[in-house]
């Protein structure tokens, strides 16, 4: 073969790599989501949009939440890939 793997090549999980990412966003999402709640219910209260503007601005602010989340779970697969082929 020239040097690279097979197809049929046997895959195995990187149990350290996968802890590693899932306690960094465990971390990061409790600041993330916090973060929106808290900003979803400063600012509703500071351009007064009573209850339902609170919670509209929480859903938008979470939304935001869940794309940083994805984004840095993406990123984190590629520095610490969770398969090693063998």
């Amino acid at each position: 073969m020239n040097g690279s793997t097979s197809p049929t090549a046997k895959r195995q999980i990187n149990w350290v790599h996968v802890s590693t990412v899932v306690s960094a966003a465990i971390l990061i999402a409790a600041e993330v989501f916090g973060a929106a709640f808290a900003a979803g219910w400063a600012v509703a209260i500071l351009f007064n949009l009573g209850e339902y503007g609170h919670y509209i601005l929480q859903a938008i602010f979470f939304a935001c939440g869940l794309a940083v989340m994805a984004a840095f779970f993406r990123s984190a697969q590629r520095i610490e890939p969770f398969v090693s082929k063998k």
